[in-house]
């Protein structure tokens, strides 16, 4: 990684648009653009205020062509986005005008930066840390306003805070305990050994606590994987396009218009849900219709919800059944469609005779202690009714309970990952400690802890990781 070199990449989505921006970064990154722009006033921005913005051109030095009318910002280090100084190009927004721009810099000696180099150089600069670098990334892919709120919560430091904090406390009990290493004549006394078992607890409620945050962080992050599974014309296309407000299905009165699983994103109630429309389950002899329900089969196993609809206007059918028995282990909700027709379905030898609009049952033959619960929403698809109440019971199921929007949430894999770990070596410091073992084991298992929470702000991180995290990152941020 050369940190003493000056990058440039542009920084703006490919195709056309108003504005296009060339931004480079480290310390010739201004004199590198002072090569090829041109002030009508012979304005220079070396002797510029920083954030300060220069209106010109863009001269080819070549043979004194002007390439494009621009507008340059000059940020000097160390007050920058990577604590280098930083030049921003804006052009016109054309492929052309920002492809020569950017062969003009690289030309004059700046080198093509990497994914997420930019990010990369904040973070080795001191300017981020790792978990901050991350939520960069959150923001610009945030699915909901909620899940921009809770990237730019993070971005601020929320989560760093927190870390630091459980960091500080591991550090505190880890020099509590190598004191006795340090002075082996002086044994840990009862009264401090009870001290440190339960500043340890103390601390493991806390990682647990961040633990258990992660289901509501990663729906605000990646969406909650929701299918819609069902018998073929239940309805299923019908209801992908009501929460959608538009047609996006095929809907037809032919049994198989839906043949492969459609995937959109919309959000109820600040949450934001990948919806998939599934091909309708049924015995079919098309090797097309059966990669449909083979497909729709695997999205009903791999679902965070399943949406399970039926034919209020039909009997139960044999699929019907088997569909019910088959979700028993999944977070599902039973849909029944066409309320708007006269009713004739009737769940009464499938389900507990007490069953009823939104209430909790059993499917007959498990054991009490075993029970999927079910919940049941009625609505019409083709008028609209139910809609709302299946949209909250929706982000209900998916949150399990209220969430607090301004608790402090993990919303990365890596994140979970390592707070595991760390509640891994507190849990056998804990163990070890209540059979008296040696300090210097126990010193072992509160070192790891400490490591597995460092890796969170970069603090342990290792480089492949580091490489891993920012190779996600587009070219330009």
């Amino acid at each position: 990684m050369h940190t003493e070199d000056t990058i440039a990449a542009i920084s703006t989505p490919p195709g056309c648009g108003g504005i296009g921006i060339v931004r480079l970064s480290g310390s010739n990154a201004i004199k590198i653009a002072e090569k090829i722009f041109r002030s009508p006033k012979k304005k220079k921005l070396a002797q510029t205020l920083s954030r300060r913005i220069l209106y010109g051109h863009i001269i080819n030095p070549k043979n004194k062509e002007i390439l494009d009318e621009v507008l340059v910002s000059v940020m000097k280090a160390p007050d920058t986005y990577t604590r280098e100084d930083i030049v921003e190009i804006n052009c016109h927004g054309g492929i052309i005008p920002l492809r020569q721009v950017l062969e003009l810099v690289t030309s004059k000696g700046a080198r093509l930066a990497g994914p997420g180099e930019f990010t990369q150089r904040a973070f080795l600069n001191g300017r981020l840390d790792l978990a901050q670098a991350e939520a960069v990334l959150d923001v610009i892919n945030a699915l909901t306003e909620q899940s921009q709120k809770t990237a730019l919560e993070q971005l601020g430091g929320g989560i760093s805070k927190k870390i630091e904090a459980l960091r500080e406390e591991l550090v505190n009990l880890t020099a509590l305990v190598e004191a006795c290493i340090d002075f082996p004549e002086e044994d840990i006394d009862p009264m401090s050994l009870n001290d440190i078992k339960t500043k340890s607890l103390q601390i493991n409620r806390s990682l647990q606590k961040l633990i258990d945050s992660a289901r509501y962080g990663m729906i605000l992050r990646e969406g909650l994987k929701t299918a819609i599974i069902g018998r073929t014309n239940v309805g299923k296309s019908s209801l992908l396009n009501a929460l959608l407000e538009h047609d996006r299905a095929i809907v037809t009165e032919m049994p198989g218009t839906t043949r492969d699983v459609i995937e959109e994103c919309l959000n109820i109630n600040g949450l934001p849900i990948r919806i998939m429309d599934t091909a309708g389950i049924r015995d079919v002899k098309n090797v097309a219709e059966k990669e449909g329900v083979k497909r729709s089969l695997r999205a009903m196993e791999n679902a965070d919800l399943v949406l399970l609809i039926l034919d209020g206007s039909e009997k139960l059918h044999k699929t019907d059944r088997e569909l019910i028995e088959k979700s028993n282990l999944k977070n599902t909700i039973l849909v029944i469609n066409k309320t708007d027709l006269p009713q004739k379905i009737n769940l009464g030898n499938v389900l507990p005779a007490k069953a009823g609009n939104q209430k909790k049952t059993r499917i007959p033959g498990q054991a009490r202690n075993d029970a999927r619960a079910f919940n049941i929403i009625n609505i019409s698809a083709k008028k609209g009714t139910g809609l709302d109440e299946l949209r909250n019971k929706i982000s209900e199921t998916a949150l399990q309970g209220p969430a607090e929007s301004t608790t402090t949430v993990v919303t990365n894999v890596r994140h979970v990952r390592a707070l595991e770990k760390a509640r891994a070596s507190l849990d056998s410091f804990i163990s070890q400690a209540d059979k008296n073992t040696s300090p210097e084991f126990l010193s072992v298992e509160l070192r790891d802890a400490l490591d597995a929470v460092g890796e969170i702000i970069g603090i342990t991180t290792p480089d492949d990781v580091l490489n891993r995290i920012f190779s996600n990152f587009c070219i330009g941020k």
